[in-house]
């Protein structure tokens, strides 16, 4: 605001010195001459400003042109960094994110006894570590500040947490929100993006030979268990600070259609769910944000969780036009037979498709993202992540892009990559 304002004193500046150029005497073959009308003789002779004059004319003007160099780039980013609308409705950036637990939990599901739960848990555990969220945060944390999406769902937002239960055991948490939130807004000035909503999904205690050393734990079938471990997953909406988004009446829930698993002879509800809010950006029609995470194991229950999304009155229903984004471990073309269910509920209710599958988005086939322990970019092979409406007339899709296909710090950002989309709101 100052360099323009600078700007405008200087281009007044240079208009009044113009004037005032017109105005004073010219200095004709030395001669002086006031303003009357110059004979025709006169004027064919040369005309020449004094040094003078010339440096008081082109210095204003030549620092002008040089702040001009130096501005007009940065309000050209500016105008691209705010999502221009450039006269054809407003453009809203969205992004759904799967962060990858860290872990697979078939293990610890399919653990028969205490024994084996604990033995299987703290597998889980180590490769939680291995997969070391602090450093791929920082990959996670560049795509979104890269592309700067107004809006983001992210979903397997992990919590894990260890609790020592003799003294071999160590206390370890690890908190997906958070390290991803300081690498977010690290770095000068104000945050970059802040919490909207968070909504609690699946989570388990567990007895866990976390550091897989035989007969430190207090005995019996715990004998080489030394911690508790903890998971909680979350589904987390983030939105952009100081770029104009405004957003209300923030809410989640759990689906009641739940699958139902046995841990060491224990039931399971497996819980998953979806987060919402109203949002408003830069001056667009209010429309209603969703991010939901549906069930991975099985395609009917998967299927039920969808149907409840756009029944009457659910979660992906709303006065205002919906944006729904998520793992919706579904899609019509580009996986098979009852995977397809769950996607095609959500198209029979008028809500169709606002990203890209060109290149494909899911997922690494290997429980560790370090470089070189299986994983591959030939991996990515189907889509499971969307950026879906119900407004296809009014919110239409300006552009579309996959982030993290490419390993960065020695990891994959996650098993899944990111998928953007840049959406036009039109009137």
């Amino acid at each position: 605001m100052i360099l323009l304002m600078m700007l405008e004193n200087l281009s007044a500046s240079v208009a009044d010195l113009w004037r005032d150029y017109k105005e004073v005497p010219i200095v004709i073959c030395g001669g002086a001459s006031d303003n009357r009308l110059l004979g025709e003789e006169s004027r064919k002779r040369r005309k020449t400003l004094s040094t003078a004059l010339t440096r008081r004319l082109l210095a204003p003007a030549i620092l002008a042109a040089m702040l001009l160099a130096l501005v007009l780039p940065g309000l050209a980013l500016a105008k691209q960094d705010d999502h221009s609308d450039n006269g054809k409705g407003k453009v809203v950036g969205v992004m759904t994110r799967n962060l990858y637990l860290g872990a697979d939990l078939g293990p610890v599901i399919a653990a028969e006894n205490t024994e084996q739960v604990a033995s299987a848990s703290g597998a889980v555990l180590r490769d939680v570590i291995a997969n070391n969220f602090p450093t791929r945060a920082k990959g996670l944390a560049d795509e979104i500040r890269r592309t700067k999406p107004d809006l983001v769902g992210l979903q397997e937002v992990a919590y894990w947490q260890t609790t020592p239960i003799t003294p071999a055991g160590e206390a370890v948490t690890i908190d997906y929100l958070k390290l991803l939130l300081g690498e977010l807004n690290k770095g000068p000035g104000p945050n970059r993006y802040e919490v909207v909503v968070v909504q609690n999904e699946f989570g388990t205690e567990t007895p866990a030979d976390a550091n897989n050393v035989p007969n430190d734990g207090p005995g019996g079938e715990l004998a080489n268990a030394e911690v508790l471990g903890k998971l909680l997953m979350r589904d987390v909406i983030l939105a952009r600070t100081g770029a104009g988004v405004h957003t209300w009446n923030a809410e989640g829930g759990n689906f009641k259609t739940l699958l139902e698993l046995e841990v060491g002879g224990q039931p399971v509800a497996v819980k998953r769910g979806w987060t919402a809010t109203d949002a408003q950006v830069r001056g667009s029609h209010p429309f209603h944000f969703v991010n939901t995470h549906l069930e991975a194991f099985h395609p009917l229950i998967r299927q039920a969780q969808a149907a409840e999304l756009v029944a009457p009155g659910g979660p992906a229903t709303s006065d205002l036009p919906v944006v729904l984004v998520g793992d919706l471990n579904s899609d019509d073309d580009t996986v098979e037979g009852a995977d397809r269910l769950a996607y095609q509920v959500l198209l029979g209710a008028g809500l169709v498709e606002r990203s890209t599958d060109d290149p494909l988005s899911c997922c690494i086939n290997s429980p560790l993202l370090e470089v070189g322990k299986g994983g591959s970019v030939s991996d990515f092979d189907h889509q499971v992540d969307h950026v879906m409406t119900n407004d296809p007339s009014g919110i239409t899709l300006e552009r579309s892009e996959v982030t993290g296909l490419l390993p960065v710090n020695g990891f994959w950002d996650s098993d899944h990559a990111g998928l953007y989309s840049a959406l036009r709101f039109q009137g």
